[in-house]
């Protein structure tokens, strides 16, 4: 048996880590879908979940084989650690918050899915402003960024510029569809 893994992916701003947080709370009864928590080389900060870990450590854990994926974007290093492979092994979904352009790095593989969430420009720049972590040099250097990620391909599309609750419910609901999906093809595989 054999579960997914699905990487959330999208530009800085467009609300990615809050419309995970809605689906992971409307979908919190759920044993067959995993949310993995990153390892990120950079302090906490409010509105985003990861655990904090320094440089040295993560080196290390990587070094060891601890990670199943790791990548560096913004100066940082993320990674999710190996005991999701687990998960996904024993048949379930697990929900990556990943990088577009470690997303674009890897191969098709029917384990592996992507859903862009995305926004305006406009609402992309707005918010960035607002959360009030960055330059307005380092702003307007990852609303550039966006053009090279223009036409990825993505298994889901999720345009955040309504209310969160309507990208988190529509997150919720390709993620349970996709268990579903993946609970029919175990079945019909053990019957056959």
């Amino acid at each position: 048996m054999s579960g997914s893994w699905i990487f959330v992916c999208g530009p800085s701003g467009a609300g990615k880590d809050s419309v995970i947080a809605s689906a992971r709370e409307m979908l919190s009864s759920r044993q067959d879908i995993v949310f993995a928590r990153r390892m990120v080389t950079r302090p906490a900060q409010q509105g985003s979940e990861h655990d904090p870990v320094a440089e040295a450590d993560f080196l290390a854990v990587l070094q060891a084989g601890g990670l199943s994926w790791h990548w560096q974007a913004h100066g940082f290093y993320y990674g999710i650690s190996r005991h999701y492979a687990d998960e996904v092994e024993a048949g379930r979904i697990v929900v990556v918050n990943g990088s577009r352009e470690h997303v674009n790095s890897l191969a098709p593989s029917p384990g592996l899915r992507v859903v862009q969430i995305t926004a305006g420009q406009n609402q992309l720049a707005e918010r960035l402003a607002q959360r009030g972590r960055d330059a307005a040099s380092a702003v307007t250097e990852r609303l550039a960024r966006n053009t090279r990620f223009t036409g990825m391909q993505a298994d889901c599309v999720i345009v955040n510029d309504a209310e969160l609750a309507v990208a988190g419910q529509r997150l919720a609901n390709y993620l349970a569809v996709q268990a579903a999906t993946e609970t029919l093809q175990a079945r019909s595989s053990t019957a056959t």
